[in-house]
């Protein structure tokens, strides 16, 4: 799909800073993370979707972070190249333009993470 390292440059870029603020205010962040875990866990809804819609959030919020680390967890919890267009087209209807921008970009993050295109 593509040979840019945005997605990943994304997340290592933030990993420091992001580990020095948790450790400065360390409540607030061990209870995003105890809600973020909770959420996230496979339930009626699997892991992969559940991916899917954080990262459709993530394109209408136009969040560079949460669509680099999103599209990393649909690659990784098997979201297929199929489901993840139809879930950004979902992005593309709620959010309109700004959607045609941040939808290309989680598309690519996701081929980043998942350079074959199958679902895992």
């Amino acid at each position: 799909m593509t040979d840019r390292t945005w997605a990943k440059e994304t997340l290592d870029e933030l990993r420091a800073p992001t580990r020095s603020l948790r450790q400065a205010s360390a409540g607030p962040w061990a209870g995003f993370a105890a809600m973020h875990d909770a959420a996230m866990t496979s339930g009626v809804l699997s892991r992969g979707t559940k991916e899917l819609i954080a990262l459709a959030i993530a394109v209408t919020k136009g969040c560079d972070g949460c669509i680099a680390s999103h599209a990393r967890g649909a690659a990784r919890h098997g979201a297929s190249p199929e489901e993840l267009a139809e879930a950004l087209s979902v992005a593309l209807v709620m959010n309109g333009g700004p959607a045609t921008v941040y939808g290309p970009r989680a598309w690519a993050a996701y081929h980043e993470f998942n350079p074959d295109g199958v679902a895992s």
